[in-house]
């Protein structure tokens, strides 16, 4: 993201196509300001609804109320996406010198994120689980059957949060030397935790909670409008899908083959500390 497709790369493989039409030239500017925008319609649309039916529940005292560090991460999360958003603007605007001093962000926030979301992951994990042993026995039936759920959510969060640092490191460190390798897997490390939101729309298809499965494909599907355009404006595969494909998808079969084994449980719980 550090320049607009095809401007000051410093490498021959970086080099986007810049021959083409007009109307080419207009969505190489705006095709990663349109994915951002993408990138927020999905959280807005998994999480909006998902949060007022619990803050509903818990105005009924149907459920716990919700701890301060997920009000936190949730801030934490829109900021980055607007960030995105913000940043793709600066560039499709030619304000590339402003972009790359806003970046500096990132270098604060990024690690915030996640040491929100290693702290939130096990608050979440004990709410349920202290609940499901430790309520009244109205709570008690009704979470219990909730506790192999949220071990392996646990497994996803886990697998979410390691993934989007590396992915994340690697668009950090690519950001003045290799400015295509940046602007793509500065996306591609934020299509991961993107399951969290997917997983709440629950009215699309899905493998959940049986598999994880069908989480991964919707991941790829939310990244696919970019992938397409490159595929078709430069005629190759980018260097960035291959490195994140490399990572994503053994990552991806190593959760589905712990996904609700017995060994994966107990060792959620000792992860949790229970």
């Amino acid at each position: 993201m550090a320049t607009v497709a095809g401007r000051g790369f410093s490498r021959p493989h970086e080099s986007d196509n810049l021959s083409g039409t007009a109307r080419a030239h207009s969505i190489d500017r705006w095709i990663f300001v349109g994915m951002a925008v993408w990138f927020i319609l999905i959280v807005l649309v998994g999480f909006v609804p998902d949060s007022m039916m619990k803050t509903a529940m818990v105005k009924a005292g149907a459920r716990a109320p919700f701890p301060a560090r997920l009000h936190i991460h949730a801030v934490l999360m829109g900021s980055f996406l607007l960030l995105l958003l913000a940043q793709t603007l600066m560039v499709a605007t030619d304000r590339c010198s402003l972009h790359k001093r806003v970046g500096i962000a990132a270098f604060v926030l990024v690690p915030a994120l996640v040491i929100a979301g290693l702290i939130l992951a096990p608050t979440m994990f004990h709410q349920v689980w202290g609940g499901a042993h430790f309520g009244p026995p109205a709570a008690q039936k009704a979470l219990m059957p909730m506790v192999p759920v949220i071990e392996n959510i646990l497994l996803l969060q886990i697998n979410a949060g390691v993934l989007f640092a590396v992915f994340i490191g690697v668009a950090l460190r690519a950001r003045s030397t290799l400015p295509g390798m940046h602007k793509r897997m500065m996306f591609l490390a934020t299509a991961v935790p993107l399951g969290a939101a997917i997983d709440r729309m629950l009215w699309l298809p899905s493998s959940m909670p049986a598999s994880p499965w069908a989480t991964d494909v919707y991941i790829l599907l939310a990244v696919s409008p970019m992938f397409v355009w490159d595929l078709v404006r430069n005629q190759r595969v980018h260097e960035a899908y291959k490195v994140w494909l490399m990572i994503y998808l053994p990552a991806a079969a190593l959760v589905a083959f712990a996904w609700d084994k017995p060994w994966w449980h107990s060792t959620a719980e000792r992860l949790m500390g229970v």
